[in-house]
């Protein structure tokens, strides 16, 4: 059975969020043919959007998974909605839990639910920064090093609590 690995973004800002990001890293492993291999650092971050919310605590993890993109979507879906997340419709507003596929392998993908490489990932310094951390020799979808990615973001507000492991 073919396994991919797979990058996602992991986010919280309501109820306890460093113990819902460490928790949400345990409840991956329950995902039926997923692993988790690897998780950066949590960080703190400014909301995007709507700056009258909490400030977020972010994270990315490396896993391994036979399922396939969209299979892999409902499966986290599901997670989030297990950690009591509220879909509203409401973008950028404040959440429970976020889990958001970043990169699948080398696939590229664009459905009306899913985006692969995720969307403005590259501006985002709470994704690049933890991607950099756990992947610092990874290869963009663009063909430029992480490390040029990382070099253009703005640091503005991320700050670097603790190791997850």
């Amino acid at each position: 059975m073919h396994k991919e690995h797979v990058y996602l973004g992991v986010g919280s800002n309501l109820e306890n969020p460093i113990k819902r990001v460490t928790d949400a890293f345990s409840a991956l492993h329950t995902i039926e043919d997923t692993r988790v291999l690897k998780t950066s650092s949590l960080y703190s971050s400014k909301p995007m959007g709507p700056q009258d919310q909490p400030d977020y605590i972010n994270a990315v993890c490396l896993i391994e998974t036979a399922l396939k993109p969209h299979s892999l979507l409902k499966q986290l879906q599901q997670v989030e909605l297990d950690f009591g997340r509220e879909r509203k419709g409401e973008r950028w507003g404040a959440r429970t839990l976020d889990l958001d596929i970043l990169l699948y392998g080398s696939q590229q993908i664009k459905t009306a639910d899913l985006t692969i490489p995720h969307i403005g990932m590259a501006e985002r310094e709470f994704v690049m920064v933890p991607l950099f951390e756990i992947a610092p020799s990874m290869i963009m979808p663009d063909g430029k090093p992480i490390s040029h990615w990382v070099a253009n973001c703005a640091l503005d507000g991320l700050k670097r609590l603790r190791s997850s492991n």
